[in-house]
């Protein structure tokens, strides 16, 4: 973890989430929040019940995933 903060010790509860679709999105969306400094909730609109993944910048980048096509600046 960066800094030894736990991700998921994070409060996300106030967490605004954005989405970002590939495609028609009648299969779904992956949603995408900023939750600190250097950490992000990765989640599924199909699915709101699931728990959102936790990353940090680095490894949303180590994924391919850019805060930017959901309109969210690093």
């Amino acid at each position: 973890m960066q800094n030894g903060t736990d991700l998921y010790a994070l409060d996300i509860s106030r967490a605004s989430f954005v989405q970002a679709c590939g495609g028609p999105c009648t299969e779904g969306c992956v949603t995408l929040a900023r939750i600190g400094e250097d950490a992000w909730a990765l989640g599924d609109s199909k699915r709101p019940e699931a728990q959102p993944l936790r990353f940090t910048t680095e490894e949303l980048d180590a994924a391919g995933i850019d805060p930017a096509r959901f309109g969210l600046n690093i």
